[in-house]
């Protein structure tokens, strides 16, 4: 199973959208999303992909609310687990939650083979040594949003465990072509 893990989206639904809409032409079945959505609203920008779509807050929390109102329309496929979040995907247990110390404390326990980050800004895939004598995978996707670093999401292969930083690619568009009238 392929899964696209983005984070700190913080309002770019054109960049959420971008990476989202590449993940899905690549053959992704679900999202993660670790935080700093910011506003529900940004959810718009993937929800008609048709994928599901687990997620946390961040410390840019936005409206809690109607995030949680949004999430629980079963038609928007939407998890929102709150400040951290613990479920199974293609066998694999995964770990979600925004902050990075939070994410690499849970990746020591063993208890999960991936565990999911945001906040940083900045892509790391890092393999943690745990204390059941294993490793885990940490994954931070970096900026969705490109909010001060580089638009980056992860492209993640569960059954391969095999991960890849890529960069968001916005859709190329037309300058509008106006009409000279001498």
């Amino acid at each position: 199973m392929k899964i696209c893990i983005v984070s700190d989206s913080h309002d770019h639904r054109d960049h959420l959208a971008a990476a989202v809409t590449e993940a899905k032409s690549l053959g992704v079945q679900a999202v993660i999303h670790c935080g700093d959505l910011v506003a529900p609203s940004t959810l718009h920008a993937i929800i008609p992909l048709g994928l599901p779509i687990h997620l946390v807050h961040g410390n840019n929390q936005g409206d809690l609310f109607h995030l949680s109102k949004l999430a629980h329309k079963p038609e928007n496929h939407a998890h929102y687990y709150g400040q951290d979040g613990s479920f199974a995907l293609a066998g694999k247990r995964i770990f979600i939650v925004h902050y990075p110390h939070y994410a690499k404390a849970m990746a020591l326990t063993g208890d999960y083979e991936l565990v999911c980050n945001g906040h940083e800004h900045h892509a790391v895939i890092e393999r943690i040594k745990n204390i059941k004598g294993g490793e885990t995978l940490r994954v931070d996707p970096g900026t969705v949003g490109g909010v001060s670093a580089p638009a980056t999401w992860v492209l993640g292969d569960l059954e391969k465990m095999e991960f890849e930083i890529r960069p968001v690619r916005l859709p190329v568009t037309q300058p509008d072509k106006q009409t000279d009238h001498k």
